[in-house]
């Protein structure tokens, strides 16, 4: 089934004081359908549109033209509001309440239940990894991480079957980005369709079921990045240096697997691989001719070529499944 459907959608701004440097399109006609249950993320350069189309997408903005629809009513339907999460790029929290005040009213805004509020908010300001220390501490005093885990907390509470989020792990350290990760996949295992404007790449390709390329405020492309990649690219393999290995050898094992060795620097080499079922090929040949491979991993990331100059966009059509 259908969670989000976006027609032909435009939005534009006044350019300059008072307009008068005309309009600039923010958007320029962006047709998706998300499915529910699906986790997509929006990428793309800065000014591109992405903060727009959420906002859009959430009905914080009115388009000029083109049509929104989330679970096919407006998205700023009530009904709608109260099944949703968000989380916004930049954080104006009640900075002179406690944590744990901000989630009770917060919990109360969202009309859920007084008698089990006390306990869903201890169990929320757990679960996102905040200290109990911090729980009773002004919000004023929280450093840019604690308040991204806040904000996640309040953006969970009730378990909402949307949810948006804007930058969600800027600021977070290594331990809330793996805290993160797992609270955002345990959603998506029990339905919740999400969606994330990031520029965190790696956290994207990690997330996500789909990508969105927004660029000048059209959809450039869009990527499936759990069927796996089918785009070559450079692998690098870590060898163990205490095998015998020699390009010769590394050569040999490319050729027979379909790739192309590119070099040896000790302790790496290089093969381009034509896509992910290559890669496999290549390390099952370098396994069976027992070189030590110790670790390999893709030289740029399957979503960091859509932002090259030259990449080709393939645009799909209109209301294009994601």
């Amino acid at each position: 089934m259908t969670a989000i459907a976006v027609e032909s959608l435009v939005k534009t701004y006044a350019r300059g004081p008072a307009g008068l440097g005309g309009r600039v399109r923010a958007l320029d006609g962006v047709s998706l359908t998300i499915a529910r249950g699906e986790t997509v993320g929006i990428i793309g350069p800065n000014g591109a549109g992405k903060t727009t189309l959420l906002g859009c997408l959430l009905g914080f903005l009115r388009p000029d033209a083109g049509r929104v629809r989330v679970e096919d009513r407006e998205p700023d339907d009530l009904a709608i509001r109260a099944v949703t999460g968000y989380l916004p790029e930049r954080l104006n929290l009640d900075r002179w309440m406690s944590g744990r005040d901000f989630l009770r009213y917060h919990h109360a805004l969202a009309g859920l239940a007084a008698t089990s509020r006390a306990a869903d908010v201890d169990a929320a300001l757990e679960q996102v990894g905040l200290e109990p220390p911090a729980w009773t501490m002004r919000v004023s005093r929280y450093s840019r991480g604690m308040l991204q885990r806040l904000a996640l907390a309040q953006a969970l509470l009730g378990q909402p079957r949307l949810l948006f989020l804007d930058e969600p792990m800027s600021g977070v350290d290594p331990a809330g980005i793996l805290t993160f990760r797992r609270l955002l996949a345990e959603r998506a295992r029990q339905g919740a369709t999400i969606l994330i404007n990031s520029h965190q790449l790696a956290e994207v390709e990690k997330l996500c079921d789909r990508v969105v390329f927004v660029k000048h405020g059209h959809i450039e492309a869009t990527d499936t990045v759990r069927a796996g990649a089918a785009h070559a690219r450079v692998l690098r393999v870590r060898m163990s240096t205490d095998g015998v290995v020699d390009a010769t050898r590394l050569a040999a094992c490319a050729a027979a697997a379909g790739a192309t060795f590119q070099g040896w620097a000790p302790p790496d080499a290089r093969f381009s691989v034509a896509n992910d079922a290559g890669a496999t090929q290549l390390l099952a040949a370098l396994l069976a001719e027992r070189l030590p491979v110790v670790e390999a991993s893709p030289e740029e990331g399957r979503l960091e070529r859509l932002f090259a100059p030259d990449a080709t966009a393939t645009t799909p059509p209109a209301g294009a499944a994601l």
